[in-house]
């Protein structure tokens, strides 16, 4: 048996730069984001009979990779040229799909991982980022971006830049320890009960890229915040995390329908009022995880003021995917 961990993601600013139709004109894009200490775990063995057993949110038993429904798994398993039959079993510590914490993309990394382990490769991050994303954006035709795939690859706090040839640069973004748990400490992560589809919000934004110029220089300036970040980051300015956020998520409104509702706005409203200097629906939006950035003497102020909300604890993790556990 072999078994992969693999974290969700926040992201700080830069989100939807990562989209073909925007670097590939834009120059380049960049995201500034960081793996959490929330995992979806992988576990795989070989099956006894001929047979794909595969157990998720349902249980599929198939003679072949042809017969999989679950299209990120067949895929996996193509990408990976598995020759044996195997049992994957997965699970996860938050909601495994519509979160906005980069779960498929989490999902196809640690699978692919695990995947390739058992045929007795011990991938880079690199090739289960690539690899991860080619399987999600050119097999499956998924209207996503990189930043998921390479955010649960590599793990940490990073600045990923999205060249126009399609080349990825992963740069980590080092803190001091102190400056390190003063970030942690004010960050707040909250589930709103509404999980979501990404695809028709991405989609609907990669058309306005393309068609809207007044968009496409939205992003352009949500691409240069990610820059700016990097910098203040680098000299300790953990601050810059909440003015970030909050000039993002007024931007990103911007960008298709559905990211956000009257619902979310006020939930967003009474956040700032409470304290939050920051915040976004975290993902395409529509529903999943919102983050907030709050001084800690103000933390209980906004937990109150959020009460009808689940707050999620959690820590910024610095590993990407791993391999946790190989067996008979």
């Amino acid at each position: 048996m072999i078994i992969s961990q693999t974290p969700f993601r926040i992201s700080f600013a830069g989100g939807g730069s990562d989209l073909p139709e925007f670097y590939r004109e834009a120059g380049y894009g960049a995201v500034v984001s960081s793996a959490i200490d929330k995992f979806v775990y992988l576990a795989i063995h070989r099956f006894f009979e001929r047979k794909f057993v595969l157990k998720y949110s349902r249980t599929e038993i198939c003679d072949g990779v042809e017969d999989i429904q679950h299209p990120l798994m067949r895929e996996c398993l193509r990408a990976a040229g598995t020759c044996d039959f195997l049992e994957i079993t997965s699970f996860a510590d938050i909601p495994s799909t519509g979160s906005g914490l980069g779960s498929s993309s989490a999902f196809a990394v640690g699978l692919l991982h695990a995947l390739l382990a058992q045929r007795g490769r011990m991938p880079s991050h690199e090739t289960c980022a690539a690899l991860a994303s080619e399987v999600e954006i050119e097999r499956l035709r998924e209207p996503i971006g990189k930043q998921d795939q390479y955010a649960a690859a590599y793990g940490g706090i990073n600045y990923i830049r999205f060249r126009a040839d399609g080349a990825v640069e992963v740069d980590p973004i080092i803190l001091a320890r102190d400056a390190r748990a003063a970030l942690e400490g004010r960050l707040a992560l909250f589930f709103t009960g509404v999980t979501r589809q990404a695809s028709g919000i991405l989609a609907e934004q990669r058309r306005n890229i393309v068609t809207d110029r007044e968009r496409f220089e939205n992003l352009a300036a949500m691409r240069d915040q990610a820059d700016v970040l990097r910098e203040a980051l680098g000299r300790g300015e953990i601050d810059a995390v909440g003015t970030t956020l909050h000039e993002g998520w007024l931007r990103k409104r911007r960008m298709a329908s559905g990211i956000s509702s009257p619902e979310f706005d006020a939930i967003y409203g009474r956040a700032r009022q409470a304290g939050a200097s920051g915040g976004k629906l975290l993902g395409a939006g529509g529903g999943g995880f919102f983050l907030f950035y709050v001084e800690p003497e103000k933390r209980s102020e906004l937990v109150g003021a959020l009460g009808e909300l689940r707050m999620v604890d959690f820590r910024l993790e610095r590993q990407g995917t791993r391999i946790i556990y190989v067996g008979d």
